[in-house]
C-alpha cells in the first residue's frame, strides 16, 4: 500500500504541475504568478541577505537560538499548557478533520478496492505530509534566526507539530462518531480521549485557581510567570508533558538539544497515528455516506447542511432584503451548531467575568484584555476576507438569483447585509469584553482615553465591515474570474499573488472610502479637543459611520448595471 500510495502521489503532483503551468497562459494567473514569486522573494530571501548583511558589518550574527531563548525557560510550558486548551476546544468544534475528506476518484477506486479501511487511513496520511511539509516549509523561512542549521531544525519540529496536531484532530473526529453510532464497547473505549483531555485541563485550571488565590497576579508578566510555574510543577506538568514534549524541538537552540527531545515528539507523533488507525471501524462507518455523498453530487464538492429549526419564520411582506438576510441565517445555523456556539459564548463570558471580578487575577485580565483588542481589530479588517456568505458564494447560483424579481441593488444590499452583521457582533462581542477589562488591560492610560477610542471604534466598525463587503462584492460582480466562488480556495504561487492583490486593493478602496469621514473627524478635533477631550472622538466616529454608509448606499446602486450585464458564462465554477 506505501508504494500504491507513492505512485498515486507522484502522478497527482506531475499532472497538477502541468495544469498549473498550463494555465499561465492567461493573464490573471500570470500575472498572480509573478506578485506571488516576488512577494516569496522579497518576504523571505530578500530579507535573509539582508539580515546577513547587517551581521556581517557587526561582525557577529544572531545566536540561532536567541530569539527564542528571549521567552525564558518556561516557553514549552507555556507552548504546551496552550496546545492542551486547543486540544480540548477541538473536541467542541462541529467540524471534520481534512484527513477524511477523499475527493471522487479516491472514493471511486479505492473504496471498493481489496484493502482494510486502516490502510485508507494510512493512504491519507502518507498523502497529508506533503502539504504540511509545505505548510512548515514556509515557517521554516520565516524563522527569525539566520543560521540555516537552525532553519532546518525549525522545519522539522513545525512539522511534527502540525502533522500530530492533524492527526490528533482525526482522532477526535472518529472518536465523536464512535459516541455517536458506535457500539456500546466502542463508546466506553471513545470516552477515554474525551476525558483525559477535559480532566488535563481541569487539573491545570485548579492549580491555576488555586495560586491565584494564594498569590495575587497584579500584571501580565505575572501571569505568564504564574502559568510557567504550574506548568512545570505537580500533576499539570505530569499532564502537560506530552503537550510540553511535542513542542520541545522547536526551542532546541543546539543540534545536541534537538537530538536529545526529538525521541519524546515522535513518539507523542506515534501514538497518536496507532489511536487514529484503532477507529478504523469508526472510519468504516463513515465511508458508505462519504461514498452516497460523492454519487449523489458527482461533479463537484458542496458543503454539508444539517437540517435544523432555526427559529424564524421569513414574514410575507416587509424589505427584499431581509429574505437574503434569513437565507444566511439558514445557511449559517445549517452548517455551524448553535450549541457549540452558545458553550463558546459562555465560556468567554465566564473568563471574562471571572479575571474582572476576582481581584487576585489582575494579570489574567490584562492578557484577556489585550487579546480581545487586538482580536476585535483583526476581525474588522480580515474578518470579511474569511466570512464569504455573500456574492462570492452565491454568483455559482447566479441562474436561480436571476430569476428572483428584485432590484439588482437589493440583491447585492441583501447579500452584504447578514454576513456583516455576524462580523460585526463578533468585533463588538471582542470589543466590549476588551472596554470591560481595560482597566486592567491599560494600566497607565487614563479612563477617558481608554473609554472614549474604544467605543469610537466600535462605532466604526459596521462602516469598516461594510465598505469591505461592498468592495468584495463588487469586485465579484466587475471581475467575477478574479474570484473563487462557493468554498473553492485555490492553491499555488498564482493563487497567492492574486489574493495579495485583491488584499491590496481593497485595503485601498477603503482608506480612499473612509478618507472623507477621517476628515471630518480631524476637523471636529481640532475643533473641539481642547473642550471636549477624546469625548470628541465618539461624534467624529459617528459621522464617519454614516458618510460611509451612504457611500455604501451609493455603490450598492451603481452596481446594478454590472449585475445585470453579468453573464452565466462569465462566472468561473471553482476547480
Amino acid at each position: 500500500m506505501f508504494a500504491a500510495t507513492l505512485y498515486i502521489m507522484w502522478c497527482s503532483g506531475k499532472n497538477r504541475l502541468r495544469r498549473r503551468l498550463r494555465r499561465l497562459r492567461e493573464p490573471r494567473y500570470l500575472i498572480g504568478a509573478t506578485v506571488g514569486f516576488a512577494y516569496l522573494f522579497f518576504a523571505f530571501f530578500g530579507r535573509f541577505r539582508a539580515r546577513s548583511f547587517a551581521s556581517g558589518r557587526s561582525g557577529r550574527g544572531p545566536s540561532p537560538g536567541s530569539f527564542l531563548a528571549a521567552f525564558g525557560a518556561t516557553a514549552p510550558a507555556l507552548a504546551g499548557l496552550l496546545l492542551l486548551l486547543v486540544a480540548a476546544v477541538s473536541w467542541l468544534m462541529p467540524f471534520s478533520s481534512g484527513l477524511l475528506e477523499f475527493t471522487q476518484a479516491e472514493t471511486t477506486f479505492l473504496f471498493p478496492a481489496p484493502i482494510s479501511r486502516r490502510h485508507l487511513l494510512f493512504y491519507r496520511l502518507v498523502r497529508s505530509q506533503w502539504a504540511v511539509f509545505f505548510g512548515a516549509l514556509i515557517m521554516a523561512l520565516t524563522y527569525p534566526v539566520a543560521s540555516i542549521p537552525a532553519r532546518i531544525r525549525g522545519l522539522l519540529a513545525m512539522w511534527l507539530l502540525l502533522m500530530t496536531s492533524r492527526v490528533f484532530f482525526t482522532g477526535v473526529t472518529l472518536a465523536r462518531a464512535r459516541l455517536r453510532t458506535g457500539p456500546v464497547g466502542a463508546r466506553r473505549v471513545a470516552w477515554v480521549p474525551l476525558l483525559m483531555t477535559f480532566g488535563a485541563v481541569a487539573a491545570v485550571a485548579a492549580s491555576i485557581a488555586q495560586r491565584i488565590w494564594q498569590r495575587p497576579v497584579l500584571n501580565l508578566g505575572q501571569a505568564f510567570s504564574l502559568l510557567g510555574e504550574v506548568s512545570l510543577a505537580g500533576l499539570p506538568h505530569l499532564v502537560l508533558l506530552p503537550f510540553i514534549a511535542l513542542v520541545r524541538p522547536l526551542f532546541a537552540d543546539s543540534l545536541v538539544e534537538f537530538l536529545r527531545v526529538l525521541p519524546a515528539a515522535i513518539g507523542v507523533y506515534a501514538i497518536s497515528i496507532v489511536w487514529v488507525l484503532q477507529a478504523d471501524e469508526a472510519f468504516e462507518a463513515m465511508t458508505d455516506d462519504i461514498a452516497e455523498a460523492h454519487v449523489q453530487r458527482p461533479t463537484k464538492k458542496t458543503t454539508a447542511y444539517q437540517a435544523r429549526p432555526v427559529g424564524w419564520t421569513l414574514a410575507l411582506s416587509g424589505r427584499p432584503e431581509t429574505a437574503f438576510v434569513w437565507k444566511g441565517v439558514l445557511q449559517t445555523f445549517r452548517i455551524v451548531d448553535r450549541r457549540v456556539l452558545f458553550r463558546l459564548f459562555f465560556i468567554l463570558l465566564w473568563m471574562t467575568a471571572t479575571v474582572a471580578l476576582i481581584g487576585r487575577a489582575r494579570g489574567l485580565a490584562q492578557g484577556l484584555g489585550l487579546f480581545a483588542a487586538f482580536g476585535a481589530v483583526f476581525v474588522a479588517l480580515m474578518g470579511p476576507q474569511i466570512l464569504r456568505l455573500d456574492l462570492r458564494q452565491d454568483l455559482q447560483h447566479l441562474e436561480l438569483l436571476k430569476t428572483w424579481p428584485v432590484r439588482p441593488a437589493v440583491v447585492v444590499r441583501g447579500e452584504i447585509a447578514w454576513p456583516a452583521a455576524v462580523i460585526t457582533g463578533i468585533a463588538w462581542t471582542l470589543g466590549t469584553i476588551g472596554l470591560f477589562l481595560s482597566a486592567a488591560a491599560f494600566t497607565r492610560t487614563a479612563v477617558p482615553w481608554r473609554i472614549a477610542p474604544g467605543v469610537a471604534g466600535m462605532i466604526l466598525v459596521p462602516a469598516l465591515v461594510l465598505a469591505q463587503y461592498a468592495i468584495h462584492n463588487a469586485t465579484a460582480l466587475m471581475f467575477p474570474a478574479w474570484i473563487p466562488l462557493g468554498g473553492a480556495r485555490p492553491r499555488g504561487v498564482d493563487a497567492m499573488g492574486q489574493r495579495l492583490i485583491m488584499l491590496g486593493a481593497t485595503w485601498l478602496i477603503l482608506i480612499l472610502a473612509v478618507a472623507p469621514g477621517v476628515l471630518i473627524g480631524g476637523i471636529l478635533w481640532l475643533a473641539f479637543h481642547r473642550v471636549l477631550g477624546p469625548w470628541i472622538l465618539i461624534p467624529g466616529a459617528a459621522i464617519c459611520t454614516g458618510i460611509v454608509a451612504l457611500e455604501v448606499l451609493a455603490a450598492t446602486e451603481a452596481l446594478g448595471p454590472a449585475y445585470e450585464r453579468l453573464d452565466l458564462t462569465s462566472v468561473e465554477r471553482g476547480e
